[in-house]
């Protein structure tokens, strides 16, 4: 079977929000909002699947921005997709979900719609905007009555750390499919996402053991452990095994970054990674994906170059967040400021 590759895919930079923590706006909040036009979004589109049929690979889109839902051919884009039968994410806002809009997108193809909660009310309509919390727990089962899947995203910070097990009560309350966390990724005004490594080992233990308990009483929700911390945790409980079968050099898991995914911003340039701020590698408009990925793509692919990953045991199924640790020491091979681990 060939393997799914995906495209974060920001159409727009228009958006409901200005959230304190978008990195879209961290180095500008005064910067006009771009977006792609039609015929840029067909170049794109022509280029991503000409480097998956390259490459022998499946397209997945994640269709963001912004909000994507206010880009004038958001419509458009997604009957495209739908006409070649390629799946695709939502990544948005609830502000414009409604039963007619949700049913809409269900026809159109939509598998999941990722929502976000950074903190309880009053800590998340702080980040975000007024009213958004409410908002966004309303919106769970209008996703649920058009057959989409609901997913909530938290970033998790300084700000809002304490605040995670009763993001995760909130979530599982309302019935969502799924619920997963990554870490606020700091911006070159900034070096520090406000958290100790032992403080963030113990979320994971406090999670942990909330997951386990919602799964014993058959909740429905699904806890994706997103961050790759999670496999240096589960290491340290048994609960992870290196296998036997492992081959020296070969990467298992870890971040995606250099494996199977590339960001497309509404200009059309190409990162690496959106979550790395200068990791832009090309442009979607005038470079072909294909050559950038056998190129350009190699610098994010060189794993001995991990500074503290190297020389751990698990440099082929953890290696942390590189983006976390370039915001923090503007090194993307950098040691990641939240590992707790001691490596020699």
């Amino acid at each position: 079977m060939k393997r799914y590759f995906s495209f974060q895919w920001h159409i727009t930079d228009e958006c409901d929000q200005r959230c304190k923590h978008c990195y879209i706006y961290s180095e500008d909040s005064r910067r006009a909002p771009e977006r792609m036009d039609w015929e840029e979004m067909r170049i794109v589109l022509r280029n991503c699947l000409d480097f998956c049929a390259a490459n022998g690979r499946l397209p997945y889109f994640y269709i963001t921005g912004g909000d994507p839902i206010l880009h004038p051919d958001f419509w458009r884009l997604l009957e495209r997709l739908n006409a070649r039968g390629i799946p695709f994410t939502i990544l948005g806002n609830p502000f414009h979900l409604d039963d007619r809009a949700c049913a809409r997108l269900r026809a159109l193809g939509c598998e999941k719609y990722q929502l976000s909660l950074d903190g309880m009310r009053a800590t998340h309509d702080w980040l975000r905007k007024p009213g958004s919390f409410d908002c966004t727990l309303e919106k769970i089962p209008v996703l649920h009555r058009a057959g989409i899947k609901s997913v909530v995203m938290t970033t998790v910070s300084g700000a809002n750390i304490d605040e995670v097990p009763d993001i995760i009560d909130a979530v599982v309350e309302h019935g969502a499919d799924v619920f997963a966390f990554a870490r606020y990724c700091p911006t070159s005004a900034e070096r520090d996402v406000g958290i100790a490594p032992l403080r963030y080992r113990a979320l994971l233990e406090t999670c942990d053991r909330k997951f386990r308990a919602c799964e014993a009483a058959g909740c429905k929700t699904y806890f994706n452990k997103k961050d790759h911390l999670w496999t240096l945790y589960e290491y340290e409980t048994g609960a992870f095994r290196i296998p036997e079968s492992a081959k020296e050099g070969v990467i298992y898991g870890g971040c995606n970054c250099g494996n199977c995914h590339l960001t497309i911003l509404p200009n059309g340039d190409l990162y690496a990674c959106r979550r790395v701020q200068n990791s832009r590698v090309a442009n979607a408009l005038t470079d072909r994906i294909a050559d950038v990925w056998i190129n350009e793509m190699e610098a994010y692919r060189d794993y001995p170059k991990f500074k503290k990953c190297a020389n751990c045991e698990l440099l082929a199924w953890c290696r942390g967040c590189p983006a976390v640790a370039s915001g923090a020491h503007g090194d993307f091979y950098g040691a990641d400021p939240q590992c707790w681990k001691d490596v020699v």
